[in-house]
């Protein structure tokens, strides 16, 4: 079955399912995502974006570009935020292809660098990504920031 990777920003009739997505899987407040990804369709800003990975049309895998991921680190963008890939889709290498997709269209968006922030041990590195620093959350915890140079 084919995969594809959609932007949300030129794809806005996943809106409300990619809302919903991003807001289940994080647990984060609905609302913090339909504002961002909300606006980010009809912003000439060149962040914030929203991808959906489909396998025929179920949302199977997600991540975003951002400025900031609620990390101290506000000198470094864009972010690569919210991966994920539904646990009975997991290793086949999907996640992989989601950090490639994310590095292609940071470049494409004129970055040359590409950060993210984590708690995980061993995942990125697989996939070239350096760990740089740690940086502080607001409410307290503090994270490994990694980063990449786009493709």
């Amino acid at each position: 079955m084919s995969i594809q990777i959609i932007g949300i920003h030129k794809n806005p009739e996943y809106l409300e399912r990619g809302i919903d997505y991003f807001a289940s899987k994080w647990g984060i407040d609905r609302k913090i995502y339909a504002d961002c990804i909300t606006h980010s369709i009809t912003t000439d800003n060149p962040l914030p974006r929203w991808y959906l990975m489909l396998k025929a049309d179920q949302i199977i895998g997600s991540y975003g570009l951002i400025a900031n991921d609620f990390i101290s680190r506000q000198d470094l963008y864009p972010w690569l935020c919210a991966l994920f890939i539904e646990k009975d889709e997991r290793g086949r290498q999907l996640g992989a292809k989601l950090l490639e997709h994310g590095r292609t269209e940071a470049s494409k968006l004129g970055f040359g660098k590409l950060y993210l922030c984590t708690d995980h041990n061993g995942y990125y590195e697989k996939y070239g990504w350096k760990y740089i620093a740690n940086g502080f959350h607001p409410w307290g915890e503090e994270s490994k920031i990694y980063e990449i140079s786009c493709i």
